[in-house]
């Protein structure tokens, strides 16, 4: 199965997210929704916080344009942040990072939930 699928027929799909990506821990983009980027700082500063929380903690987390209060990092496993009633998570596996993003009218956990079980499957496949 290709990136894309993942982001389209599972991710968005899903109804519980409304934007996605997902990106190698180099920071570089294998998929994106339609009319969504996530730039290669945006990625790497991710990455950096699934092991060092304290610069999004500080600065906020930046996703395709936006930014999201940090609300937690995980077990080095989740991250998630917050935009008044809108929202976004990451999930790190060995190789890549799934980013979903939600709007005011998705449960901020329907979408964690969505893209944790995807992101799972992915893990447990050696990705």
């Amino acid at each position: 199965m290709s990136w894309q699928s993942y982001v389209d027929d599972h991710l968005i799909a899903s109804g519980a997210v409304t934007k996605a990506a997902i990106v190698g821990v180099g920071g570089e983009t294998w998929a994106t929704s339609a009319g969504f980027s996530v730039s290669d700082t945006e990625a790497k500063a991710l990455v950096t916080g699934f092991t060092d929380a304290s610069g999004l903690q500080a600065g906020g987390i930046m996703v395709g344009g936006e930014k999201y209060m940090f609300i937690k990092c995980e077990s080095g496993k989740e991250i998630i942040g917050k935009k008044g009633a809108a929202g976004m998570c990451a999930f790190k596996g060995n190789t890549f990072v799934m980013i979903s993003v939600h709007d005011e009218s998705i449960v901020p956990g329907a979408c964690s939930a969505a893209t944790g079980k995807i992101a799972d499957y992915l893990i447990e496949q050696g990705m």
